[in-house]
Parts: C-alpha cells; sequence; structure tokens
C-alpha cells in the first residue's frame, strides 16, 4: 500500500483536491481524491461538504449515557498523577469509553448535530467536533489549540474559567506545544489570539471553551509537501500533551485501550487551501455497542471529581 504521506505529496504537488483521515495510532490513514470519494462517507469542513439537508425533527429521540465509575476513572487518574509528580509529563489527556443508548442513527446525529466540523464514516463512526487541527490559507498555517470547558449556566462561567490557575496553566502548556509544533514546518511562527471563548449548545447544556489561535508563514510551493507537513504536526497536541513523546509513552500505558480514529485527524486539500480537525466528540461502533469516546487534560492541579465531571459533560449531540 502506498505511504499516506507519498500520497498526499503526490496529490498535492498536482493540485488534486483530496479528504484525508489519520488514525491517533498512524496505523490506518484514509486518502481519496475528492472525486473518488466513497458514497458512503459524508463529511463537513469549511472548504467542503457532501451531506443532503436533514428532514428531521428536531424534538425526538433519546440519548442516554452510561459512565465509568469514578472508582474506575480515580484509578488512571492517580497513575498520571505519580508521572506527572515525577516530572515524566506536563499535561496529559486522558480519555475513556462511554457506553451510549440512542435510538438516532449516525446519519441522523450527523445530518442534525451542529459543529464546524463533521464526518460519518461507513457507519463505522459519527463526530461533531469543535476542535479545528490546522488550516492553510494563502500560505499561512494556522492552529485553534483548545483546551478548557465550562458549564455556561454556572454564575459567571466565563470570568471563572479565565481566571482558573489549573486551566490557565493547561492552555499556556498546549499553546507552547502547538507553538514549537508548528516551528518545525513554517517560519514567523506567533500566538495571533490567545484564550478566547466560544459557546457551545447541546443536547443537554450550553459549553463555554477556550481557544487560542497561533500562525506560521509556509514555503509557496508547501503542497508537494502537504503529506510530510501533516505527518510532523501528528498527534495532534491537544489531545496527548506535553512533552508529546513520553506523554504519549503514559498514554499507551494507563488507558487500556486502542484510540483509533479517534483523537485523530480529517481533513481536505481543496487544490490550493487546507482545512482539519481534530476527531473528537466522537460516537463509534463496536459491535453493535455503541460507545462515545471523550476526556480531558490532566496536570498536577487537576482535581479527580472534577476531571470525571469534565469527561461525563462531553458526552453529548451537539443538537437542541
Amino acid at each position: 500500500m502506498i505511504d499516506y504521506i507519498d500520497k498526499m505529496n503526490a496529490l498535492g504537488r498536482a493540485g488534486i483536491p483530496f479528504f484525508f483521515m489519520i488514525d491517533y495510532e498512524q496505523k490506518k490513514p484514509v486518502v481519496y481524491p475528492l472525486s473518488a470519494l466513497p458514497s458512503d462517507i459524508y463529511l463537513k469542513t469549511g472548504l467542503f461538504k457532501n451531506a443532503p439537508q436533514s428532514n428531521f425533527k428536531t424534538n425526538d429521540g433519546f440519548f442516554r449515557a452510561k459512565p465509568i465509575t469514578f472508582s474506575t476513572y480515580n484509578k488512571a487518574f492517580l497513575k498520571v498523577k505519580q508521572q506527572l509528580l515525577k516530572g515524566n509529563t506536563y499535561l496529559l489527556n486522558l480519555t475513556f469509553k462511554t457506553p451510549i443508548e440512542t435510538n438516532l442513527g449516525f446519519e441522523e446525529i450527523f445530518l442534525r448535530s451542529e459543529s464546524p466540523y463533521k464526518l460519518l464514516y461507513k457507519n463505522k463512526f459519527v463526530c461533531f467536533s469543535p476542535e479545528s487541527f490546522i488550516k492553510i490559507e494563502n500560505g499561512i498555517i494556522i492552529s485553534h489549540p483548545m483546551k478548557g470547558t465550562i458549564d455556561a449556566s454556572i454564575k459567571n462561567a466565563k470570568a471563572l474559567i479565565l481566571k482558573d490557575i489549573k486551566e490557565l496553566a493547561e492552555h499556556v502548556t498546549i499553546v507552547d506545544l502547538i507553538r514549537n509544533d508548528l516551528n518545525m514546518v513554517a517560519k514567523n511562527v506567533r500566538v495571533e489570539n490567545f484564550r478566547y471563548v466560544e459557546s457551545l449548545k447541546t443536547n443537554h447544556k450550553t459549553l463555554l471553551q477556550v481557544s487560542s489561535k497561533v500562525s506560521g508563514i509556509l514555503p509557496k510551493n508547501y503542497a508537494i509537501n502537504i503529506g510530510s507537513i501533516i505527518a510532523k504536526l501528528l498527534p495532534a497536541g491537544s489531545i496527548c500533551g506535553a512533552p508529546k513523546r513520553e506523554t504519549l509513552n503514559i498514554i499507551n500505558r494507563v488507558e487500556h485501550y486502542k484510540r483509533g480514529y479517534y483523537t485523530g485527524i480529517m481533513g481536505v486539500f481543496d487544490g490550493k487551501n487546507l482545512d482539519s480537525a481534530v476527531l473528537i466528540r466522537f460516537i463509534e461502533n463496536q459491535k453493535n455497542q455503541l460507545v462515545y469516546k471523550s476526556g480531558g487534560g490532566i496536570t498536577h492541579l487537576s482535581k479527580a471529581e472534577t476531571e470525571y465531571q469534565e469527561l461525563i459533560n462531553k458526552v453529548y449531540v451537539p443538537f437542541n
């Protein structure tokens, strides 16, 4: 099988629009020219969408989660804390699978959900991600790392999350990691906008999420190496942690499952520009059992009860 990097480079060199998806472990990458995109793949990015209009009603359906116990979560959390105290990691994104029950099909979830990035892949999983991986616009590479989530109904929620010391430390770490990553492929890398807050409506509540904007300048002929550029940035810093290499090793030891396409990336190159997303907010069909994969960043300031609640808060579908 041709290497995905070589295939993306070849398509970029020829200026051929294509879709790509790369799993967290980078074991099962997928690359299709948009002209040959299979009919059982629906996607939406800022550059391309191919799904029909939704005609589903907005007031039917149920969605129930069966979260892991706090005891189960805490066992993994304490292992991460030990690594933090040893200085082997400064920030680690800890994730779990949550079994769910719903009478909503993947196509209905895809069509009804409101999110800047969406993907329905062969009825194997559906994803409605709020998080950009990278964008390339007129030779400028842009990343919007997202770290920090709070229930918008909490009094003074915006002020609380912006002044939270733990959330600030986590966000600074990720922004610095992304800045360093972009420096591997671009010049004049800078933080354009630090910690802005966006609102996200879900089927249960409204959440506030904190992001930043980091950008850099690519070579004029970047497209001939577009696969190589993407590969250097993987896995996405926001879903592993820092320092990246050792944190990845710790994740492999404490999570006890393969993430697969969850926390991987997907995107579209339109022949000139690129738009891509981190595959979070993710429902997977595992032998007819639906699971929702979610997680959050752990630092030395993290409290198990708070992180456990964040894990649960992120199990939702983004429609009213």
